[in-house]
């Protein structure tokens, strides 16, 4: 692929917007290609947790592609902004627990694309933020309804209307990222929380990712319900078995996934 790099670590997937000349900007084969390797990674039961991130050191990703936007007729606008939300929905959707390590700006979609994961680890130098009103459009690819899910209605509002640009210290107070690190220090702070997930079983992961995001969106009957049947997937396996017998014999599991 030639706008995304996609490497794989032992269980840990790495996916990085691989445009750097365009500070990672988005464009639709940039999109196509994201999307088919979502999808590869949505199947492959040796990947357990995804990292995504950006090429270079002065951006994760600003967004929309603005030079090919301008030569793009109506309904190619229109086919672009379908594309990111279905390829962000699939992200979002992913059983991995997921993790943006943003590495340099974050605007737009390349914001979107951080909301679409479970985790947000930037850089403590960069900006981030949804800055679309300020090019006379609004967030397409999700930025609307997951970051008032995120941080509540009124700063979602506040951010999204005047088009703010956060530093990620601010960004941080917001509950928009989760934890900051030095730039020379992401890829390690980045990967000691990768780790510290990894170390956990995997098939637990996804139910728990899963009983949480679907029970977030429920009543609390239906999302009690929900985590039941999410536990009860974990009783007949292996894991689980390997976790008794690594606690009685107090060594760390090895978990298999089955």
């Amino acid at each position: 692929m030639e706008t995304i790099h996609y490497e794989q670590k032992g269980n840990l997937a790495f996916i990085t917007l691989n445009r750097s000349d365009a500070m990672n900007a988005f464009n639709y084969d940039m999109l196509a290609e994201l999307g088919q390797v979502a999808e590869a990674i949505r199947i492959n039961p040796d990947i357990r947790v995804v990292v995504f991130t950006g090429a270079g050191d002065k951006a994760f990703s600003v967004g929309a592609d603005l030079k090919e936007r301008k030569t793009l007729t109506q309904d190619q606008v229109k086919r672009n902004i379908y594309k990111i939300g279905e390829v962000f929905t699939t992200i979002e959707n992913l059983p991995q627990p997921t993790i943006a390590m943003i590495n340099g700006y974050a605007f737009g979609g390349g914001m979107e694309l951080a909301l679409a994961c479970d985790f947000r680890i930037a850089t403590d130098d960069t900006l981030l933020g949804l800055t679309e009103t300020s090019l006379a459009i609004i967030p397409g690819a999700g930025g609307t309804q997951r970051l008032p899910r995120l941080i509540g209605e009124a700063k979602a509002m506040e951010l999204i209307l005047t088009a703010r640009r956060l530093k990620s210290s601010e960004a941080l107070d917001y509950g928009l990222v989760t934890r900051l690190a030095a730039p020379d220090d992401l890829a390690q702070v980045t990967g000691e929380f990768a780790d510290s997930i990894l170390a956990n079983g995997p098939i637990a992961l996804q139910q728990a990712k899963f009983a949480i995001k679907n029970g977030m969106n429920a009543d609390m009957q239906t999302g009690l319900q929900i985590e039941r049947k999410a536990y009860e997937i974990t009783i007949p396996t292996e894991d689980r078995v390997e976790a008794l017998l690594a606690f009685g014999e107090k060594r760390k599991p090895e978990f298999k996934g089955r």
